[in-house]
């Protein structure tokens, strides 16, 4: 099983890289910034901006017909944190973070699909989060949750369209985990939700396609 994740240097990102490698797979991991030194031994590196279509057109160059059994699509921000809806939520804020959310994953399935179709059962885990569903809409946050509402629903549609080739799609919710972007306050670590999210996308198939879960299983709705 060939597995890549985007997003891969820190975070639940780098922390499925390493649960994923202690289980002996063979992983492709891409990250737009530099690579540290002691990431290497785990996985094959790739730079990947997510963002931009020159970037994926290196990144096919590297992966020159690889097939990949399994993409996670983790890569994300979460720009609007402290945003006040006074004077917050600036358009730039609005695009880069559609950018990375939404653009990003659906760029990465687009130029991947060769890639999971030379697979006999390729599955696609988006990484979302329950701050994009309706039955958690708390207030604030609004760039973040809107982004990740449409990762959800990108996810959902995305299953329609590749069940007839075989490939499975699932959109999850990592919980609320203690990274730079969760902040230490978070209820869960890395390492749990990691493992969690490593469970539920060992049960994604065509039976299961179009679903939207979180790391410790529970079914949520869109």
């Amino acid at each position: 099983m060939t597995i890549l994740i985007t997003g891969a240097n820190r975070g639940i990102g780098l922390e499925l890289v390493r649960q994923y490698a202690a289980e002996g797979e063979k992983i492709i991991a891409t990250t737009r910034g530099d690579i540290p030194s002691d990431l290497e031994h785990l996985a094959r590196w790739l730079r990947l901006d997510v963002t931009d279509q020159a970037s994926f057109e290196a990144l096919n160059t590297e992966l020159d017909g690889c097939e990949i059994s399994l993409l996670i699509c983790n890569a994300g921000v979460y720009l609007d944190k402290s945003d006040a809806l006074a004077d917050g939520f600036s358009a730039p804020r609005w695009q880069a973070s559609f950018a990375a959310n939404v653009m990003g994953p659906f760029l990465t399935v687009q130029n991947l699909l060769p890639n999971l179709q030379a697979h006999r059962s390729a599955r696609i885990a988006i990484v979302a989060s329950k701050m994009g569903s309706n039955t958690h809409a708390k207030g604030g946050a609004y760039i973040y949750r809107a982004s990740k509402a449409a990762a959800i629903n990108l996810a959902s549609n995305l299953a329609c369209d590749l069940g007839h080739l075989g490939i499975a799609v699932g959109a999850y919710h990592p919980g609320w985990v203690k990274t730079d972007m969760g902040g230490d306050g978070a209820d869960i670590d890395a390492n749990t939700a990691a493992a969690g999210l490593i469970q539920r996308f060992a049960a994604l198939s065509l039976e299961t396609t179009g679903c939207f879960e979180a790391y410790d299983g529970e079914a949520l709705q869109y």
